[in-house]
């Protein structure tokens, strides 16, 4: 995409952290964004900012995890605006502790929410764009999808998975012109890892919208191009040599 003028994307966990980044840089580029969120009040809020009109964006519900409610904000943002453009595949949850203290149920939201979500969002926007012959899906990995550290097993897995996801659609969707690309983000000032890790030292993470910008790159690649997976990290990184 020479411009991203009028084009139409769509951000899960759009509410806040990297969501909202993403959610901000693309509508300053010109699209039009569906920020879509579980919590629909922080979505409500990120639009209210964005540039550009109340009709040029949309504030979604959206539990990444439940396919009913997956189908019904993809039919809604396609309703609204016709077509998909740009999905970024970013909701995701952690929790932080040893193998012998996290609950089945805990293993279960992370890989609900960081896996099986941007299988079933891709999925349900997949046919719209195979139709088109046309779009780009773009799955906010991390760190921890390369390598590993202790009492994150459950994000790890997730991560690993989501990795190994987006290269396999990535040999998939590129037979249909669909862009896939993997963005493997290192530690961000965000509530993610703040409100977590309150004792961190946040000289080592980056700004989100370092981030963002590196999604707008990936989306302004010529039509020709595709980047299957990159590696953005804070310059201090310490979760990565």
């Amino acid at each position: 995409m020479e411009s991203l003028e009028g084009g139409i994307g769509m951000v899960t966990g759009g509410g806040r952290g990297l969501g909202a980044s993403i959610c901000r840089v693309l509508a300053g580029a010109g699209m039009h964004v569906i920020c879509a969120d579980i919590r629909e009040e922080l979505a409500c809020e990120v639009v209210k900012g964005l540039n550009g009109s109340a009709e040029a964006c949309l504030a979604m519900k959206l539990d990444v995890a439940d396919e009913r409610s997956v189908e019904a904000a993809v039919a809604g943002a396609l309703s609204a605006f016709g077509r998909i453009d740009v999905l970024v595949n970013n909701a995701a949850v952690d929790f932080t502790l040893p193998l012998e203290e996290i609950t089945v149920q805990q293993w279960d939201a992370v890989l609900n929410v960081n896996l099986r979500g941007p299988f079933l969002v891709t999925k349900h926007v997949y046919e719209s764009m195979k139709a088109r012959r046309s779009g780009h899906i773009i799955n906010i990995a991390s760190t921890a999808s390369k390598r590993a550290w202790a009492n994150a097993s459950a994000y790890h897995a997730s991560k690993w998975g989501l990795l190994g996801f987006s290269h396999a659609l990535h040999a998939e969707a590129r037979l249909h012109h669909i862009k896939v690309s993997a963005v493997i983000s290192g530690g961000m000032r965000t509530p993610f890892l703040l409100d977590r890790f309150p004792d961190i030292d946040t000289a080592t993470l980056q700004d989100p919208d370092n981030v963002a910008q590196t999604v707008k790159f990936l989306l302004l690649q010529p039509e020709e191009t595709v980047i299957p997976e990159i590696m953005v990290l804070p310059l201090r990184e310490t979760s990565w040599p």
